[in-house]
């Protein structure tokens, strides 16, 4: 028998991945995967823009190899570079750079959209509990 605590898991789980679904398919318009536009959005707001590559896995929930790899591809692409800590050698540092600030900011507006989309629909096709709570939660806070 599910308790109230699992029904409440089970529809934020189904809730995250339609919502993830939709706007990694959104961002590939803009030549990006959603891991990678969420690094963009933690640089351009990081002081100086830069952020070490341990502090950028912590916020996107990656592991080194993985925060590795996808700085790679951000920087292959032209959109970051490393820099190495002046006090710390050892420290590498990943940096926004201007084209990485404008990819993030033309994809800015649709990712908002298809996130109140999908929000929206996902609301209105049996998630209507979940997206109520976590919106009504969010506006009080």
């Amino acid at each position: 028998m599910a308790t109230l605590d699992d029904d409440m898991w089970v529809g934020v789980v189904r809730l995250h991945a339609r919502v993830e679904h939709e706007l990694a398919a959104a961002l590939q318009r803009h030549g990006l995967g959603l891991s990678e536009y969420r690094a963009l959005c933690h640089l351009s707001t990081a002081r100086s823009g830069e952020l070490r590559m341990q502090e950028l896995a912590d916020l996107l929930g990656l592991n080194q190899s993985s925060v590795t790899r996808l700085v790679g591809r951000l920087e292959a692409a032209g959109l970051t570079r490393r820099d190495l800590c002046a006090n710390d050698r050892r420290g590498v540092y990943t940096v926004i750079t201007e084209a990485g600030r404008e990819r993030k900011e033309g994809a800015s507006d649709l990712y908002e959209q298809t996130l109140t989309a999908a929000l929206d629909r996902a609301a209105s096709d049996g998630l209507t509990a979940t997206v109520s709570a976590l919106r009504e939660s969010f506006a009080v806070g």
